[in-house]
């Protein structure tokens, strides 16, 4: 498949990732848009090492961390996926906690967490976008999978423990 066609066939994927990492739906179509332009500027860049899928995440990662950096994105994230089954009441509390707890995650916690837990990329494939080692990347999925077990109130110490009544 033609680079180009690799390329726009991702833009999907490359627009849930970025509303992950930030709430507003124009500024992750802005995130989108340029990032797409960079990879078309860059495609002779390319090397082609490794899956496109994953470049072009790291370039939209770098874009949001420029934004960081200059104050135009705020670091928060948003639930970008429909449940499949209706939420209830109590569906809808949690997950507005673990939305609110991903925004207090430390951005290189939520960008892996958003990866693998959103984008479904295995672990080789969000170390290789975030340019990391996949040990740095299992560490980081385990301390963000850790601080929202806590934040959101579900940590080991607070889970109901069998034959116990209460």
């Amino acid at each position: 498949m033609p680079v180009l066609d690799e390329i726009e066939a991702a833009i999907p994927s490359l627009r849930a990732y970025a509303r992950g990492l930030v709430r507003d739906r124009d500024a992750a179509d802005d995130l989108v848009q340029d990032t797409l332009e960079s990879a078309v500027a860059h495609a002779g860049q390319w090397r082609g090492d490794g899956a496109l899928r994953g470049w072009l995440y790291r370039i939209l990662l770098n874009r949001f961390r420029d934004g960081l950096r200059r104050g135009r994105a705020a670091p928060v994230v948003a639930l970008v996926t429909e449940p499949s089954v209706p939420a209830t009441g109590d569906t809808r509390l949690h997950l507005a906690q673990v939305h609110a707890a991903m925004g207090r995650l430390p951005e290189d916690q939520r960008a892996a967490l958003l990866l693998v837990a959103m984008e479904g990329m295995t672990i080789a494939e969000a170390a290789s976008a975030l340019g990391i080692a996949q040990g740095t990347l299992a560490s980081r999925l385990g301390r963000a999978r850790e601080a929202l077990r806590q934040m959101t109130g579900h940590d080991q110490d607070n889970r109901p423990r069998k034959g116990n009544a209460t």
